[in-house]
Parts: structure tokens; sequence; C-alpha cells
């Protein structure tokens, strides 16, 4: 846990003090005058002078009154007939007094001001050099619903939330094994977020689970508001398009990918957990892939994998197609090409950059406005727009025709940030299309499949398994076998239990590995 830091002001003692009066007043010149700090006095079993801090916004009222202020003010049966000393105060409070199970003693000051700021209530009692803190944190949260971003048909419907428990809970209930190992570290000056990291014991390679803690560690920043100001400080390459962590907000997807052994990472806030390390068949694949029977799956992500090309270079493949190779058309389409086109004042490449630009900014004002008018938005400003940018001369039919079967087709990307990546590659490979024609596509191209061999996630190729080519990885990236001929888990994560599938498992009478 990192070293709680304070602003401008704050000069926290060391330690405690044994003067209540003393302790209450460095507390306060630490927190400042705040409506919502409750300092309550009161004495403990009547005889000893103490108090308890709190955000009343960050607890639960009854709480504080049944379980902590009650078993205090009075003195327990089993204690009324036995001495209670000062110096054995602290132990018959935690131990005997208390309805709580989270009750510890506390010395350093710093300590209990971190405590009080993250929803924890403090017992400070006169002459005690030693604080209580009592976990009473009870912070408002939205029940578990479908996810927003990952739609499926076949699967669970129950996603990830802000709150970071809650979303540890839910692997916690899909993974009853010793072997699930959960750490968190605080994360950030202000804010002091958890960060916590998942592994399976056994499974996941030790060295990427010790990387991921490095890189987490290294972080230093004021404040972490989501999981994605994670993902730009531990990335492997921050300039390149292609994401190398992959973020879901599915519990179901991310035990998966746990049981390949890969490793979860959470901040109390996100309702998105990050998968580290990944690869880019990843992005094109979804859980309903492995719910429904291959022969489905293997349909539906070969579909899914054409629109990710089509998407890429469909444009680019137009303007080569109407600006320098337009006898690779058929004549009588090229011929209506050209009759479309008759009235457009500008090349090719131009009119299609001018109407995808359109495309992308109705887009994202699509995504930013209320859902009651999204929706009419989206489906009026492409047939108004459209309409209007052919009858005024601005753009051909067939223009607008692949424009919007691009992005269509971008849209079959399960991932947003994968799909976002290709969104941005389609502008240069259309301005090499314009200036160099096939050629132009062919480099662009080249371009990009050189970039991404060139990647890595934590150590893992951004291509495996397709190079370096491995067998059994290869099971699993355009098609997708039968999980039964699949017993092994991806050799490019390095797994220490390579065998997901047990070796007695036979289907007709004929083991299939």
């Amino acid at each position: 846990m990192k070293k709680l830091e304070y602003g401008k002001g704050s000069e926290p003692c060391a330690v405690l003090s044994s003067s209540l009066d003393e302790t209450t007043a460095g507390i306060k010149q630490v927190l400042g005058d705040n409506d919502d700090l409750v300092i309550k006095s009161f004495k403990v079993f009547g005889q000893y002078e103490a108090a308890i801090f709190y955000f009343s916004n960050l607890v639960k009222q009854d709480s504080i009154n049944h379980d902590i202020l009650k078993p205090l003010m009075y003195v327990p049966d089993h204690l009324k007939d036995r001495n209670r000393p000062l110096s054995q105060l602290a132990e018959l409070i935690t131990k005997e007094t208390l309805y709580h199970s989270q009750a510890q003693p506390e010395q350093s000051m710093e300590k209990v001001i971190e405590f009080i700021l993250c929803g924890e209530t403090v017992l400070i009692i006169d002459g005690m050099e030693e604080a209580i803190h009592i976990g009473t944190r009870n912070v408002e949260k939205r029940s578990i619903s479908q996810p927003e971003t990952e739609q499926v048909i076949l699967g669970p419907r129950e996603g990830f939330i802000e709150n970071i428990q809650t979303n540890l809970a839910l692997l916690r209930y899909r993974l009853p094994t010793p072997d699930f190992q959960v750490k968190t570290m605080k994360i950030g000056r202000l804010t002091q977020s958890t960060a916590a990291y998942c592994y399976l014991k056994g499974i996941a390679d030790e060295n990427v689970v010790q990387e991921v803690e490095r890189r987490l560690s290294e972080i230093e920043i004021d404040a972490i508001m989501d999981v994605g100001y994670l993902e730009q400080f531990i990335e492997d390459n921050p300039f390149s398009p292609f994401p190398q962590i992959q973020s879901t907000e599915r519990p179901d997807k991310t035990v998966a990918n746990l049981a390949e052994g890969r490793v979860a990472i959470f901040v109390d806030g996100s309702p998105f957990a990050l998968l580290v390390p990944v690869v880019f068949n990843q992005f094109y694949q979804t859980t309903e892939d492995y719910s429904s029977r291959f022969m489905m799956g293997s349909f539906v992500r070969m579909a899914r994998m054409l629109a990710l090309v089509f998407s890429l270079i469909f444009p680019a493949l137009y303007v080569s197609f109407i600006s320098f190779n337009p006898e690779l058309l058929p004549t009588e389409f090229a011929i209506a090409v050209a009759g479309g086109r008759a009235g457009v004042p500008y090349p090719a490449v131009v009119e299609v950059l001018i109407i995808e630009v359109a495309m992308e900014v109705l887009r994202e004002a699509t995504v930013r406005l209320p859902k009651q008018v999204g929706g009419a938005l989206s489906i009026v400003g492409v047939l108004v727009v459209g309409q209007a940018a052919v009858e005024a001369g601005l753009a051909s039919p067939i223009t607008v025709v692949a424009i919007a079967l691009t992005t269509i087709g971008s849209f079959a990307t399960p991932a947003y940030s994968a799909a976002f990546a290709l969104r941005m590659l389609r502008f240069p490979i259309m301005i090499l299309a314009g200036i160099f024609g096939l050629y132009g596509v062919v480099i662009g191209i080249i371009f990009i499949f050189n970039h991404m061999l060139s990647l890595k996630s934590f150590g893992v190729p951004y291509m495996a398994p397709v190079s370096p080519e491995n067998y059994q990885g290869m099971k699993d990236v355009v098609f997708r076998a039968p999980l039964w001929l699949m017993p092994r888990r991806p050799a490019f994560l390095n797994s220490r239990n390579r065998r997901r599938l047990s070796q007695s498992n036979k289907r007709n009478g004929f083991d299939h590995e």
C-alpha cells in the first residue's frame, strides 16, 4: 500500500497521542472543517472518555448506532463483574464487545486519517496511544445488470458494476477454488483508489503476474478515475493504434481468460476489467462463440472476420478502382459508376474522405446524444445527409453506399477499442490508395501487418498463435474447433498447467488429443 500524501498545510503527527483532545485536534487539522465529518463523544462503559470519527455519507448510521455505540456505552453482561483496566481495553473491545467482524487497533496517525477517508469508523479513547478502526464503509451502488457494451444472445446476463468488492465476488462465485488469488494495492495520491489484480495460481505464468505487479506499483498519479487510466500506464506500446490490453465488463469472459492463464485487473469505481496478456484474435471473438455449437460459432466468427477486413480496406479499394484501375470492374458497373460521378467536382479520394468524415461525426454525435433522440438522429441523419449530398452533387450514390457498407462492417467488431483502431487506419490507407492506387493499398496493409507482428503484450507476441505458429492455438483463431478437440491451454501464455481437458475425456470411444 502506497504512502498517503496530504494536501498543502496538512502536517499529521507520526503516532497517536494518549490525549483524546490532542488527537481530535490533529484529525481536525488534517481533515479540515467538513460538515459531513462526525465526531461523537461518549464514555466507554460509562467510565472512559472516548470519541468516534467517521464521514456520515460513507457509513450506514444504523450500524454505527447498534453495532458500535450501543455495546460500548453499556457494559455487556459478561463484563460487569470483571475488571476493565485501560491497558486491556483495546482487547476487550475488539474481542468481547463490538458486534463487528472488522475491528483492529492502529497506532499511526497517518493510517487513522486514511481509514476515516476510506469510510471506516475510528474509535479513540482518552489515555490510549492506539485507536481502533472498524470497517463500516457502506457506499451506495447500482444493482448488477446486463452489460451494455457486450451484448450476447447465448450466455450469462450479469455484468460488472463500479464496486470492486462486488466484482471480485462475481469472480469468486464462479471460481470456488483456493487457486484463485486476489492481490490489492492503493493507487492515486488523492483518490487512493483500490486496485486489484487476479489470477489462478498454478495456471498463470508467474513472470506475467510479477510484471503486472511491477507496472502497477510504479504508477504515480494524483487520481485514478477508471481502469482505462491504468491501461495507459501499463501497455507495452502506447503509440500503437491497436490495443494491447483487453477490457471487458463480463464476469464469465473474465473467468474464461483467467482459466487460460491470464491476469485480470480491477479498479474501484470502474465497471470494467483489464485482461493481460492479449493477442489480436481475442478482439473479434465473443463468449457466445463458445456457448454455442462449434459450427455456429465458427460461421459467425468467420463472418465477423470478413466484416473486419471489409471495414478496413473497402473504401481504399473503391478509391483505387475508380481512380486508377477501372479496368478491374465489370464494364456495365464501371459505366454506371462513371454516370453517377458525372456531377461530382473533385476526385474520388476527396469524395470518400468527405463522406467518411461526415459519417464519423454523425456516429460520435449519436453516441453523445440522449437515448431518446440518439436513435432517431442515427436513422434520419443518415438518410437526410446522404440524400442531400447526392442531390447537391457532393457525392455519388455508389460512394454513399460504399461508406454505409463500411460503417456497418465496423459495427460487427465486438471490441470497441479494436474497431476504433480500424476506423483510424482506414484514413491513411484511403490516402495511399488515392495517391498510388492498388499499390498504395498493398503498401498500407504490409505496414499494418509488420507493425502488428512487432507488437507484444506483456511479453506475448501480438499475432500468436499465427506468428509464431502453434498447431493447438490455430484451432481457435478463424474457426473454432470443438471444445473436446482443444485439450490444452494456449501455448503462448506459458501456463504452468497446460492441460485443461482430462486425458480420460473421450467422445464416441475415441481420444481426441
